[in-house]
């Protein structure tokens, strides 16, 4: 059976952790098949504590994956976040092309 769940990383105590699909006869922190992101629990308002693809894991949940109650609590919080989105950058002012424009007629009536 695949299972997403989480695979620990980090140092004694400081715990960090990778959410992976995996099969589930592998070891915790063994093999995995695809890694969807990560979770950290120590992480202060500066840190990003949570990161999960949600595009993929809707996939593997489709399939059939089945989440480890640590794993369903974390999509439910990210569920409930407020989409953030990206400020795209503005746009660049056009650079005068009418002065351009003169200065082409300009030389062809000559």
């Amino acid at each position: 059976m695949v299972s997403i769940r989480l695979s620990r990383g980090g140092a004694k105590k400081r715990p960090f952790y990778h959410i992976v699909v995996t099969d589930s006869r592998n070891r915790r922190d063994g093999r995995f098949v695809e890694r969807l992101g990560f979770f950290n629990p120590l992480a202060n308002e500066k840190q990003e504590g949570l990161r999960l693809n949600m595009e993929r894991a809707q996939y593997w949940l489709g399939v059939g994956a089945q989440p480890s109650e640590r794993v369903a609590q974390l999509i439910k919080k990210i569920e409930k976040m407020p989409v953030v989105e990206t400020a795209a950058p503005a746009a660049a002012p056009a650079a005068a092309p009418a002065a351009t424009t003169e200065e082409k007629t300009e030389t062809t009536e000559s």
